[in-house]
């Protein structure tokens, strides 16, 4: 029996990367998938590959007013909206002394305003429903923090604190909330790197190989299940080992 049959499943940022990988395998086990993304043909082509139970739709998470209206879409067209991955995100690194209000409000606005934006605008149609499974997908940058991304791990720790608050907040209304801290997994955005920079990286990892976004895809379907019906305010990391505490 498919894991997630008949339920409606909103994924940000899912046109490409970790996104792409979660909305294909919540696909493949039965669930209505609806793309954000900014990058809307990016996201019809996942839409296409899923088949006719996805659908795409345009999405700047970082519009509040944007997202509601999203949202309002998606349960009007399903009449339900069981769970939200949390994904979209960017990078803008540089070191600290050169970043510019612009590096840091960018990052901030869509990584961490993005994931209250959706979030809060789900939970209107959850709490009605009793039921709801929300993944937010921080990074161990989060918890170990990076030089030259004090932007993008100020963010991350923001969506980790955030889950856990949520989790607290909305567990009386069977709304599981958890979070997933990928490690170096390989995406469009992780490819760009020097060689260097990679090469240090992989040295880091105690399993030897960098991540796919495969292996982060097969827990967010394992926290949209059932399987995971007495877990909520988790952090679980997909990082090969190299946060072992």
């Amino acid at each position: 029996m498919s894991k997630l049959k008949d339920r409606v499943a909103i994924v940000t940022g899912g046109g490409s990367g970790i996104g792409e990988a979660v909305a294909k395998s919540f696909g493949a086990e039965g669930s209505r998938v609806v793309i954000c993304d900014l990058d809307y043909e990016s996201a019809q082509r996942v839409c296409n590959f899923i088949g006719a139970q996805a659908v795409a739709y345009k999405v700047d998470v970082a519009g509040s007013k944007e997202v509601d209206e999203t949202v309002k879409k998606v349960f009007e067209r399903f009449g339900r909206i069981d769970i939200l991955v949390n994904n979209a995100g960017i990078t803008k690194d540089t070191l600290l002394i050169r970043m510019t209000d612009e590096d840091w409000e960018k990052v901030l606005r869509i990584n961490l305003f993005g994931t209250f934006y959706f979030t809060r605008s789900v939970i209107r149609y959850m709490m009605k429903e009793r039921y709801g499974r929300i993944i937010n997908i921080a990074s161990i940058i989060g918890l170990i923090g990076n030089a030259g991304q004090a932007n993008y791990a100020a963010s991350k720790a923001g969506i980790i604190a955030f889950t856990k608050s949520c989790a607290k907040e909305l567990a009386v209304r069977n709304i599981l909330v958890n979070a997933i801290a990928p490690g170096f997994i390989q995406t469009p955005m992780t490819r760009s790197l020097p060689e260097e920079i990679k090469n240090n990286y992989l040295k880091s990892i105690p399993l030897g190989r960098f991540g796919e976004p495969g292996d982060v895809a097969r827990v967010a379907l394992f926290l949209a299940s059932e399987d995971s019906s007495y877990i909520t305010g988790q952090v679980l990391t997909v990082d090969g080992g190299i946060i072992m505490a």
